[in-house]
């Protein structure tokens, strides 16, 4: 069984703000890297259907301008997540004021987050 801790998210986002999305996982996701995550993926929605009843964009209440991000966070294991998340909560870059040239690019009221245990890994 994998010893791995995964936390995940999708978010909404402008769907003309790939690039700004881009920039900023750029600059954050490097703050997660130093305290002790092993891997992160930041996904932009290329082929994302609406279904009838739910789907990616109702999940973050999606507006008809807005597409989803996808992304996730792999960690050696969970006491290696918690560590990490304190010291990252407790950065002075990851403050909203010094975010200077590089804000938010999307609605982090809207996305839907959580920590995962790993019990299927495939490798190829």
């Amino acid at each position: 069984m994998p010893s791995s801790y995964v936390d995940g998210f999708v978010l909404p986002a402008p769907a003309n703000g790939k690039d700004a999305f881009t920039d900023f996982a750029g600059t954050y996701d490097a703050i997660f890297m130093e305290y002790g995550a092993a891997r992160i993926i930041e996904a932009w929605g290329d082929d994302v259907p609406h279904g009838k009843q739910t789907d990616f964009f109702r999940a973050v209440q999606a507006k008809d301008d807005e597409n989803v991000a996808f992304s996730w966070i792999e960690w050696p294991d969970k006491a290696a997540r918690d560590a990490g998340n304190k010291n990252v909560m407790a950065d002075p870059r990851m403050d909203p004021a010094s975010q200077g040239d590089t804000p938010m690019p999307f609605d982090g009221q809207r996305m839907i987050y959580g920590g995962f245990i790993p019990v299927v890994e495939l490798r190829a």
